[in-house]
């Protein structure tokens, strides 16, 4: 698969490695995916973010996921849903946080085969990101994997990294529309394939 990525797409992966060494990550998620697309220059998606204005509030975008990893990568749907049934997710972090430690919920922290081994690897979640950005390529019509579809799939998977760019305005139609300024037929294919 991956001899179908561009060189922007690439260069992503890579920016996503070099963003969990960075953070001192045991592996790669889908937020240094994401963070590694920020940083991306002069590609399709580079224009998106831009006009989505992810650039410019990039450090909303971070204290959004240190939230998000505070809370174990509980998106926010899960903590409606825990608060439904009387359950104060907050209030549970609090005490835990109190026991054990800041960021004790943070599920990278219990990481850290890449010490041994050299490389960091990628979550199951970071990986289905790639084999989304497969589909939405497929589903587009497109015989390569683009930044483009790295980004459409980020918004595709439920998750936390979709939760906070939605919370942004970076929703999966708001992305297609910047990246190809319509809901046309075979964006609409990617989408359902990618989900």
């Amino acid at each position: 698969m991956f001899e179908r990525f561009t060189r922007g797409a690439r260069a992503t992966v890579k920016g996503a490695v070099a963003q969990a060494e960075r953070a001192g990550a045991g592996s790669v998620t889908e937020e240094h995916l994401l963070l590694a697309l920020l940083e991306q220059e002069g590609g399709r998606a580079s224009f998106a973010v831009t006009a989505l204005g992810l650039h410019d509030r990039r450090s909303s975008l971070e204290a959004s996921f240190a939230e998000a990893r505070r809370r174990g990568g509980l998106t926010r749907a899960d903590t409606d849903a825990l608060a439904g049934i009387g359950i104060d997710l907050g209030a549970i972090v609090s005490r835990v946080e109190g026991a054990h430690g800041e960021g004790a919920l943070d599920a990278d922290r219990r990481s850290r085969r890449w010490w041994w081994s050299g490389h960091r690897p990628f979550t199951p979640g970071a990986k289905t990101v790639l084999e989304n950005a497969l589909r939405v390529a497929l589903g587009r019509g497109d015989r390569f994997i683009g930044e483009e579809h790295l980004l459409l799939a980020l918004t595709a998977k439920p998750g936390s990294v979709a939760d906070v760019l939605a919370e942004h305005g970076a929703t999966y139609t708001a992305v297609q529309r910047a990246l190809y300024g319509s809901d046309d037929g075979a964006a609409g294919q990617g989408h359902a394939q990618a989900g």
